[in-house]
């Protein structure tokens, strides 16, 4: 079958970004965090990629660790959302998955359990996001009520999520460290707060745990460099073809709206991709593209199926040449930029409609 879209997802990658966080956290054992569809790449594809080199994991949902299990892995996993339903708690103990304790309403949950399995709990602490997790002042009184209950597995643990941890400047992480560290100090179990963020350059954040997310996938967690700029390798490369070449005269405009009117004659490339296939549809005019390995400017809006490029009045390029929308020459982080979101949004929207190939050579193939 000839693919059309189609991403690639260089497995091998996803080690070397593994070796970046051990050498940035050599004392700490490692949560790879796989959450929504390993942000894109494949659950059970990145789990099978990681299985011997990482020391847990970490999803969003019951039914991401349940799915895991099934399929084999014997790792702990901890469910970051934690569970609502008594019938979740039931599937967590079945499964040995453990959980964030995050607000009263699961403490009420757990105080009616009379399992004879116990559950490893998280307690997520509210440092500073405003999210989830319990406050300063109510963390003691949590903690008194969970030692009473013979469902939940002791000593347990904690964690805390960063707000700012990408802004290397910003007080507030340091902020979030001290009151994490105080609030934990007089508390046994494991503790966790380091992000992607917070291993590469909040080294007090480095405990037990560091759950390390979009890193592992080669992007930077930064918004002033990419994740090649970091000694990381991109685990995911998009592709298509050109599927027409055609002449526009200067003056005429281009796609939806019009846009974009041609400056001077040239040739467009239309190229089968769109935001039907996740690719942005805020994709600036002038966001690059690579078309036999050279750049050139998106131009117009981008449709469901195409995008339009301007090839060049020199151009050779035909129908049927490949085309590269992000990858280890064009980084997904530029992308994201000229499309005013960020790289997560890109690689997680990935639609059903594009084709998935795994590659295991050591170095991307494009």
């Amino acid at each position: 079958m000839i693919r059309t879209a189609y991403a690639v997802i260089h497995l091998k990658s996803i080690r070397h970004n593994v070796q970046q966080v051990r050498l940035a956290a050599p004392h700490s054992k490692i949560m790879a965090v796989i959450k929504a569809n390993a942000y894109g790449h494949g659950l059970l594809r990145v789990a099978q990629a990681l299985n011997d080199s990482v020391d847990g994991f970490a999803v969003a949902r019951v039914q991401e660790g349940i799915r895991l299990r099934k399929a084999g892995f014997q790792h702990r996993i901890v469910v970051l959302e934690g569970f609502t339903k008594t019938e979740e708690v039931q599937n967590l103990l079945h499964y040995d998955l453990e959980a964030s304790i995050h607000s009263p309403h699961q403490i009420e949950i757990l105080r009616h359990q009379q399992e004879k399995k116990r559950l490893g709990i998280w307690i997520k602490l509210d440092t500073g996001m405003n999210r989830l997790g319990f406050k300063a002042r109510d963390v003691r009184n949590v903690c008194e009520q969970l030692n009473t209950f013979s469902v939940v597995k002791k000593p347990f643990n904690f964690m805390t999520h960063f707000a700012n941890a990408d802004d290397k400047n910003d007080l507030k992480t340091s902020q979030q460290i001290e009151l994490f560290n105080i609030l934990t100090a007089d508390f046994d179990g494991e503790k966790s707060m380091a992000n992607s963020a917070g291993i590469l350059a909040w080294k007090d954040s480095l405990t037990d745990w560091v759950r390390a997310g979009i890193m592992l996938y080669g992007i930077s967690p930064f918004s002033d460099s990419t994740g090649k700029d970091l000694g990381l390798r991109p685990l995911m490369s998009l592709h298509s073809r050109l599927i027409s070449v055609r002449d526009v005269a200067a003056g005429e405009t281009v796609g939806y709206s019009g846009t974009w009117t041609s400056p001077v004659s040239t040739k467009l490339g239309v190229v089968a991709i769109g935001y039907g296939d996740g690719y942005p549809r805020y994709a600036e005019s002038g966001t690059p593209v690579l078309v036999n390995g050279e750049r050139v400017p998106l131009v117009g809006r981008v449709s469901m199926d195409m995008i339009t490029v301007d090839l060049g009045i020199n151009s050779n390029a035909k129908a049927g040449d490949g085309v590269i929308l992000w990858g280890d020459n064009l980084p997904v982080e530029e992308i994201a930029l000229c499309s005013n979101t960020i790289p997560y949004t890109l690689v997680c929207g990935i639609t059903p409609r594009v084709e998935i190939v795994e590659s295991k050579n050591i170095d991307p193939i494009f």
